[in-house]
């Protein structure tokens, strides 16, 4: 699935280490963004104004990413993405499991290679990725690796699959699924730390698109995320996608000061990612930490002569 713009995060950390961006330089957004004689638009079609970077990971504003992306190119996009994991599989038991794509100009060159008109790397096709759009894919467990990774430092955990853990005699036992460390994110972890930051705005701003991920106040837990609108996609240009609704997506964590849980939600066709998926992630978010919603006081009734 393409991660629409939960990929933010992650062309965040490129362009921060690679030193394309800083973190207090603005980028002014009045809806759109000239390119090769076309015009990208941001899903805000009036604009966001001048954002810095916090802000323009709150807002999920595309056109400070594209920007990002015309600076990084997409062999940089690519490196940094498979850094986190993404566009592989997270694990060789997943027989199963679709590795996902990070473009690059090497793939297009192979993908396309009985068709060598097709084969150059076109700079507005880096202008799609970077709001993880264009030929992009990843996989729910992919994202919420990627971002584990980037919440917690730079470690990558494999993922292990439990339906229930627990003894002969029905006791809870999790000596056998302990986190197994398979790698490490070499990224500076100031850089992580901010883009993580910006993520907690994500939900925790008046106006940030992830506010329905917020948790009830009396569990005093602070949720950290990122939404995206994905639109479906085909790599053959001769399938249409008309009509057909964007996937959203939701990848969040808690608490934001030291996180235990990374939850993602993907609904197929599903709309808004700040709509409908965040409050998914809200609820499982609420069964993790033992939220019980109070029971409703009945209306009394009123006997009637």
């Amino acid at each position: 699935y393409p991660p629409g713009s939960i990929f933010k995060v992650f062309m965040a950390v490129a362009g921060l280490e690679e030193g394309v961006i800083r973190e207090d330089e603005t980028v002014n957004c009045p809806g759109y963004f000239y390119f090769g004689g076309r015009a990208f638009k941001c899903h805000k079609h009036s604009g966001h104004g001048s954002v810095d970077l916090n802000r323009a990971i709150t807002l999920s504003c595309d056109v400070y990413f594209y920007t990002v992306g015309q600076r990084l190119g997409i062999d940089r996009i690519h490196e940094y993405a498979t850094k986190f994991g993404l566009g592989l599989r997270t694990d060789p038991d997943f027989e199963q499991e679709n590795p996902g794509l990070i473009p690059s100009t090497a793939w297009k060159k192979m993908y396309y290679e009985k068709d060598p008109p097709n084969q150059k790397w076109f700079p507005g096709e880096t202008i799609s990725v970077s709001i993880g759009q264009g030929a992009t894919t990843t996989t729910p467990m992919q994202i919420s690796r990627g971002v584990s990774a980037l919440v917690n430092g730079g470690i990558l955990y494999k993922p292990q699959l439990v339906r229930k853990i627990e003894s002969v005699d029905g006791a809870f036992r999790d000596e056998d699924f302990k986190p197994v460390e398979v790698g490490r994110v070499d990224v500076q972890k100031r850089i992580l730390n901010k883009v993580k930051e910006a993520m907690v705005s994500v939900v925790n701003d008046p106006h940030g698109t992830g506010k329905r991920a917020q948790l009830p106040k009396e569990l005093g837990i602070q949720v950290g995320g990122k939404t995206g609108t994905a639109q479906v996609v085909s790599l053959d240009y001769h399938k249409s996608t008309e009509g057909r609704e964007h996937h959203a997506w939701f990848v969040g964590f808690a608490p934001a000061e030291d996180p235990q849980i990374v939850v993602t939600a993907l609904i197929e066709h599903g709309g808004g990612g700040g709509l409908n998926a965040a409050p998914l992630v809200r609820q499982v978010m609420e069964a993790f930490f033992g939220y019980v919603p109070p029971t409703p006081t009945p209306e009394p009734q009123v006997k009637r002569k």
